[in-house]
């Protein structure tokens, strides 16, 4: 009888980390794809993102992908701020499908200027450009922020 009980506890601890393998890999799974990238230097934007994309979107707090010459680029930016000392960095996207809609997730960090920091009080606008590894354009795009120290 004994030798049954402890069968069984066996077989239910088995199945308990079965279980959680699963669930695990169907979070991760939900996470998406990583998506490559290179954050480009001010000069190095296209001229086409600097004439037509950033003067359209730079006052919002949001980001989007556009296409130049064939390569996708996503822009996030920060929208509109009163001083200097607010930066924005792309940290990873990634890339799901669900129910056939593709989502480009763009998960960014936000840094504030420190309240004792002296500042230029001049308007700003906060923004990051990168060439991304897509081949197209997603069906939408999310913004993750995280505030950093």
């Amino acid at each position: 009888m004994d030798k049954i009980r402890t069968h069984k506890k066996k077989l239910g601890a088995g199945l308990a980390v079965v279980l959680v393998l699963i669930a695990g890999f169907a979070l991760l799974s939900k996470g998406g794809t990583d998506v490559g990238f290179t954050v480009l230097a001010e000069e190095e934007y296209p001229g086409e993102i600097v004439s037509q994309v950033i003067p359209e979107y730079r006052k919002l707090e949001r980001a989007l992908a556009c296409v130049v010459e064939d390569t996708v680029y996503v822009v996030a930016t920060r929208g509109e701020k009163a001083s200097d000392g607010y930066e924005i960095a792309i940290d990873k996207m990634t890339l799901s499908e669900e129910d056939g809609v593709t989502t480009l997730e763009v998960y960014v960090k936000f840094t504030d200027p420190a309240p004792e920091t002296a500042v230029g009080q001049a308007v700003t606008y906060p923004l990051q450009v990168a060439k991304t590894d897509l081949e197209a354009l997603p069906n939408q795009i999310s913004l993750k922020v995280e505030y950093v120290d």
